[in-house]
């Protein structure tokens, strides 16, 4: 067994025995899903997020891509695909780190500690800047709205209008374990309530966003994208 693919191996098993929630891809230890608990202490406690992990074949001298299936958010992570800025990886990762310090100590320092001179959302970039109260508000309000630790575990969370996951053949429309799409209004047991939860949820984040619009025109140069 080559140098990485055993490395690999080894730093998977590791993730596997710890205490976070695990799903590998058909098997393959090189693509996995990790349930992630928000940080305590910090704006992003009390929310639960899927993050999507793929391991090059160069890793650990190439750094993993990380993707957030539900909806956070945050300067450095899109808000669209979920994915984390390779800048921020790049300049951080090190062959010596291994997949458990990405989730005990890389993203929790990125959530608490957000880069916004090189953003990927340039809304959250420029809200954190002019505003932190109000961005704390936002990210809450998003936790609330998004990160639902029940909805996660059953694989019905939210990302934007609608259900999204990414399937086992890399596409968006059916989740980690081959489940098909969901759409908003289809779903069981409990979730109803969770759905009059919605309601207020998302007059607070349309509140927030109607606030936040009035001075976006001033901010124009402080928001912004980044070319990865």
């Amino acid at each position: 067994m080559s140098s990485p693919k055993r490395r690999i191996e080894t730093d998977v098993m590791k993730l596997l025995m710890s205490d976070y929630e695990v799903t590998l891809v058909d098997d393959n230890m090189q693509e996995f899903f990790v349930n992630f608990v928000g940080p305590k202490d910090s704006p992003y406690e009390g929310g639960l997020w899927r993050i999507h992990v793929e391991l090059p074949d160069q890793y650990p001298y190439k750094s993993p891509s990380i993707g957030f299936q539900n909806k956070i958010f945050h300067p450095n992570i899109d808000e669209a695909s979920g994915s984390v800025c390779l800048d921020v990886i790049n300049q951080t990762w090190s062959p010596m780190f291994d997949m458990f310090n990405i989730f005990e100590e890389f993203i929790p320092q990125l959530l608490n500690y957000p880069n916004a001179a090189d953003p990927l959302n340039g809304d959250a970039s420029s809200l954190y800047l002019r505003d932190k109260k109000r961005y704390l508000e936002k990210v809450k309000a998003y936790v609330r709205e998004f990160a639902n630790p029940s909805d996660v575990r059953s694989h019905n969370f939210r990302r934007g209008g609608g259900f999204r996951m990414r399937g086992r053949d890399g596409k968006d429309g059916k989740d980690g374990d081959g489940g098909e799409e969901k759409e908003d209004g289809d779903r069981d047991g409990d979730d109803g309530e969770y759905d009059d939860d919605d309601d207020d949820d998302e007059e607070e984040l349309s509140s927030l966003d109607g606030s936040i619009n009035d001075d976006d025109d001033d901010d124009d140069e402080v928001a912004g994208t980044m070319d990865l």
